[in-house]
Formats: C-alpha cells, sequence, structure tokens
C-alpha cells in the first residue's frame, strides 16, 4: 500500500519509539510479550521496522505502557497534560495503580474504609512498602499489632502471615510499593561529601 510522504513518514517512526518508550521504562522484550500477549519476535520486528504497526498491535503495547495510543504514533499534542488514572474497587477499597509500566515493583495509592477493621491474615508471595498519607493504619504482622499514623512507613515480606486495614476510626490513604517476586524497594542516595577534620 502506497501512503502520502507524511504518513509513511509517522509510520516509520513507530518501531523506533516503541523501542525508546521501552528503554526509558527499563522493561524487557520478554516482560512486555508477556504483558501484551504479542511474541518477542513480533515485538522485535516491529521496533525494527521490519513489521508493519496495526491497531491489534498497537492497543496492547498502549496498554501495557499506560500511555495514550497516539503517543506511540506521533500523533500532534492537544495540548493536555492531564494523566487519566482509573480507580478500581478491589474487596470493598478503592485501588489507583500508579504504576504506568510493566515491571517488578507496582505502586498504588489506595483508601480502605472504615469499616475494614476486622483482621484476616493472608500469606503470598511478595514484598510491600506501605506509607500512610492519612488517617489511622492498623498493621497486623505476624505476632505483631501495630498502628501508624500519617507519614510512617511500614515495609514487610508478604510471605509472613499479614494483614492491614483501618482502626475503625474512619478511612485511611495510603501508599503501596508491591513486589511481586519478593523485591525490596532499594533507596539510593548521593552520599555528603565527607568532612575532613582539622589535625
Amino acid at each position: 500500500m502506497h501512503h502520502p510522504p507524511a504518513i509513511a513518514d509517522a509510520l516509520s517512526e513507530v518501531g523506533p519509539r516503541l523501542k525508546r518508550l521501552r528503554n526509558e521504562r527499563n522493561v524487557t522484550l520478554a516482560e512486555l510479550s508477556e504483558a501484551t500477549g504479542i511474541s518477542k519476535s513480533t515485538l522485535s520486528r516491529l521496533e525494527s521496522g521490519q513489521r508493519r504497526p496495526s491497531l491489534e498491535l498497537l492497543l496492547p503495547i498502549s496498554h501495557a505502557h499506560q500511555v495514550p495510543l497516539d503517543e506511540l504514533v506521533g500523533a500532534p499534542e492537544v495540548g493536555d497534560p492531564r494523566v487519566r488514572l482509573t480507580p478500581r474497587r478491589v474487596n470493598g477499597n478503592t485501588v489507583l495503580p500508579l504504576t504506568r509500566q510493566p515491571g517488578p515493583i507496582q505502586t498504588y495509592k489506595m483508601v480502605l474504609p472504615a469499616a475494614r477493621r476486622v483482621p484476616d491474615l493472608c500469606t503470598h508471595e511478595g514484598y510491600e512498602w506501605l506509607y500512610v498519607l492519612s488517617g489511622r493504619l492498623r498493621l497486623v504482622l505476624a505476632d505483631h499489632d501495630l498502628v501508624l499514623g500519617p507519614g510512617e512507613v511500614a515495609e514487610f515480606d508478604t510471605r509472613l502471615p499479614h494483614w492491614f486495614g483501618t482502626t475503625g476510626e474512619g478511612p485511611v490513604e495510603v501508599l503501596s510499593l508491591f513486589g511481586r517476586q519478593g523485591e525490596r524497594i532499594h533507596v539510593r542516595a548521593k552520599p555528603s561529601p565527607r568532612q575532613t577534620q582539622p589535625s
């Protein structure tokens, strides 16, 4: 099929744009393949320009990267900087995914209703980091029963019996970072210069 020059140029840029977007997010072809259901070889040929981009390929990639389709194909910007995130209801909680790409660590904002106050401990693979934004969070972890307030943080191996909810006084807003394979949260900070002591 013959395309006008402008369309042909836009199509030729799709592959490099897909590869750049994937690399910026530190996502491997294998991870993207798992997230989209598209084979690694197809994704590789799409990025190299050997495979023509189509909606049936671009839509799953757009969903996996959590970017609009027009960002993949290089459509002109319309000047709207807002990011539209869709909250979900999970077991009575309001959960808002904040991570915009597949990967080992996923981030969520959660609003736990006051009614979530009866512990129901569970275990599963992973590692979780919680930061309380507002309210009072009750965390039951193995033999520990803790209450955390705004600005307090907890991190734990989810293979330990655990549950978190409210104290019953009101809802709680929490940021959650969760690593499915047990990845711990690593914080890297530049060390301050060592001060030399006068002799």
